[in-house]
């Protein structure tokens, strides 16, 4: 049940997936993701290692899987919460809003790419064929979700609305998960997450993934959040564990901010607005448990089961929490100077360069305060 619960989390947010916001932002959204995923990855390896004896255990193989395996879990990015903040500020539609949404989207698509590529390096699995695989699996994907799109297309001509068109939706989702796990090496979600983005922007997908939260949300998926605080062993919790989950979540905010902001002002984006695509960037969600979920074999043991690695599990629901309260308001700050600044870099100064911005223009404060 909490894989069944995990796979359709994967597939609603391939529905949910809009092409045409790729299409607006293009190249630029693709290269900030492109970073998103990069700096993240890097930077969580690079704290997994110093914490499991580092730079000279990169020999071993499984540590360096493990590795990055944590690296993995930092580059997913929460599209819900990302889309609920901008919705609320009012941002959504502006070029900054769809600029962050399209990163957002394509930066979940490559972290899992990126998941699914690593897990199937384990046990010793050759490069070359392990990326043939992969490029098989996205060859099948698209040629068969193209021929499947048609078919969906056709149905909902004749039976707009109706059950079959859910059954239709349901079975090509976890066909595709089967199919990408047992004979691609691909992981799970990943074939989910495609079953949903070949069905996404059609005339049905709206009822369709709603139906499909609705039946998620009422069953499977709490099954899959409690799963995984049931996995949790806190029996052999030490401040280690604290420490390493502080630094993981830092890393993890930091990747995002630097890797993004600095991609984004090399498209010529403002100082504000690169800082805000990397801010609108931190938050993470619900991916981030599925990518532990299904990467969690990658977690160096010995025979026995003992952990010689690190756990991430402390440090990704840290992360989780941390950075869903900290974007919206980073974010709101933001846009609220911006507003206050009238445009400009900084904090709006009188005649004698005296800041005045929690003042109105009468003198009075509270023109441009920035609260929350």
């Amino acid at each position: 049940f909490s894989q069944i619960g995990v796979i359709l989390i994967l597939f609603s947010s391939g529905l949910e997936t809009n092409f045409g916001e790729l299409k607006k932002s293009g190249f630029a959204s693709s290269m900030i993701a492109i970073a998103g995923v990069a700096f993240p990855l890097v930077f969580g390896a690079i704290g997994a290692i110093l914490f499991m004896g580092g730079f000279g255990e990169i020999a071993n193989t499984e540590k360096f899987l493990n590795a990055l395996f944590v690296g993995c879990i930092l580059s997913a990015t929460s599209v819900g919460i990302t889309v609920e903040t901008l919705k609320e500020l009012g941002k959504l539609d502006t070029r900054i809003g769809t600029t962050i949404l399209s990163a957002a989207i394509i930066d979940d698509v490559i972290g899992i790419i990126s998941l699914s590529v690593i897990s199937s390096f384990k046990g010793g699995a050759n490069v070359g064929i392990t990326l043939l695989k992969a490029l098989g699996f996205f060859v099948f994907t698209i040629g068969v979700g193209l021929i499947m799109r048609r078919i969906f297309k056709i149905m909902v001509a004749r039976h707009a609305e109706k059950r079959r068109t859910r059954v239709f939706a349901l079975a090509m989702c976890f066909m595709y998960a089967f199919c990408a796990e047992e004979f691609f090496g691909v992981a799970a979600i990943t074939g989910a997450y495609m079953a949903g983005l070949m069905l996404s922007g059609l005339k049905d997908t709206r009822l369709i993934d709603k139906k499909i939260v609705i039946n998620s949300y009422m069953i499977f998926s709490p099954i899959f959040f409690a799963f995984i605080g049931i996995s949790a062993d806190f029996s052999a919790f030490k401040v280690s564990d604290l420490l390493f989950g502080i630094i993981i979540v830092i890393l993890g905010i930091l990747g995002k901010i630097i890797g993004c902001s600095l991609t984004a002002k090399s498209f010529k984006y403002s100082k504000r607005e690169s800082v805000a695509i990397g801010f609108g960037m931190i938050a993470r969600g619900e991916v981030a448990l599925a990518v532990y979920s299904a990467g969690h074999h990658l977690i160096y043991t010995d025979e026995a089961g003992n952990v010689l690695g690190v756990d991430p599990l402390t440090a990704t629901i840290m992360l989780i929490i941390i950075t869903s309260v900290l974007c919206p308001i980073f974010l709101k700050l933001i846009f609220n100077y911006k507003k206050g600044g009238h445009g400009k870099d900084e904090f709006p100064k009188d005649e004698k360069g005296i800041d005045v911005s929690s003042f109105d223009t009468e003198g009075k404060e509270g023109g441009y305060s920035l609260d929350i």
